[in-house]
């Protein structure tokens, strides 16, 4: 099965929620699917949400939207969750990943890294616009470098830090037990992705990121079809950030194009082109990817930015 998630979610995901009427966030519909194990997917207006549900209780991978936080926990109820979530986890800085955070973080424990809670509770600018600090509720109490591990509702959720990709705190999360890796925005699903330069992103970090997670997946469904113990996914299923559950073929698609992308880009620098001609470069084989909130020619312009700076 799967899930597809309107882009237009993007357009308001990294500008926090003063670029669309509250009203208009409110009334976006609210979906959640199980995807494996203790793991289920909620859709909605941003990014998607990952949830374990168990006897330990519930966490929650991003938040989307402040006014949608009631109806996700509606969701979550919904989908069998005790009560509120126990803990909160970040991917990343963006609203439409931590706007919940104040709504969550009152009764929950918010868990990112360091850099994330760096931008949070500070002011940052993001096209062209202000994006106030969080609330002491909104701001993860629990922070990292590297990577760590919550061990919860029976098995060991790893957290893992991929540095200057689409952020400078991205971070993506392996479900151990149900073989299930939330990718964050490291992963935009057939669209090309939101690559946020002026917060640490950088698109050769981000197809080098794409790539060790690649890696990471590919060993992992090996180790699950050698175990082939009750209760294991027969493949590691990935809730990206934006779009449709997916594979680690899928993903290797994402990494074919982001490939493709800064070939082409570094290859016409080489030649002379002006950022101009570049943005007209045609991309006939991902023109599809071009119509959610990044078009062809933005992405174009931001490879050339982020291989040029």
């Amino acid at each position: 099965m799967r899930f597809r998630l309107s882009l237009v979610a993007v357009v308001i995901a990294t500008a926090q929620v003063c670029c669309l009427a509250q009203d208009d966030i409110a009334s976006a519909e609210i979906r959640f699917a199980p995807v494996a194990g203790n793991i289920h997917i909620i859709e909605g207006r941003g990014g998607n949400i990952g949830v374990s549900s168990g006897p330990d209780g519930v966490l929650i991978v991003d938040d989307q939207y402040a006014p949608l936080s009631e109806r996700i926990q509606k969701a979550i109820d919904a989908i069998g969750g005790k009560g509120k979530p126990k803990f909160i986890l970040n991917t990343h800085w963006h609203g439409d990943h931590t706007g919940g955070n104040e709504h969550f973080g009152k009764s929950g424990t918010i868990i990112a890294h360091t850099n994330v809670r760096k931008r949070l509770s500070t002011k940052q600018e993001l096209f062209g616009r202000v994006v106030e600090p969080l609330s002491k509720d909104g701001l993860p109490v629990i922070t990292f470098d590297e990577s760590l591990s919550i061990h919860f509702n029976g098995e060991e959720i790893r957290v893992l830090h991929l540095p200057h990709g689409h952020t400078d705190g991205d971070s993506v999360i392996f479900f151990m037990g149900s073989g299930v890796v939330h990718a964050g925005d490291l992963m935009f699903a057939g669209a090309f992705p939101f690559v946020d330069l002026d917060h640490g992103g950088d698109v050769q970090g981000y197809a080098d990121n794409v790539g060790k997670l690649i890696a990471e997946i590919e060993k992992w469904n090996s180790e699950l079809a050698r175990s082939g113990g009750a209760g294991t996914a027969k493949e590691v299923k990935i809730i990206p950030g934006h779009g449709p559950l997916s594979t680690v073929n899928d993903l290797g698609t994402v990494r074919t194009m982001l490939n493709e992308s800064i070939g082409t880009v570094r290859d016409a620098i080489k030649a002379g082109q002006s950022l101009e001609e570049i943005k007209k470069i045609p991309l006939a084989r991902w023109n599809s990817w071009g119509d959610g909130f990044i078009k062809k020619s933005e992405w174009l312009e931001t490879v050339y930015k982020s291989l040029t700076r």
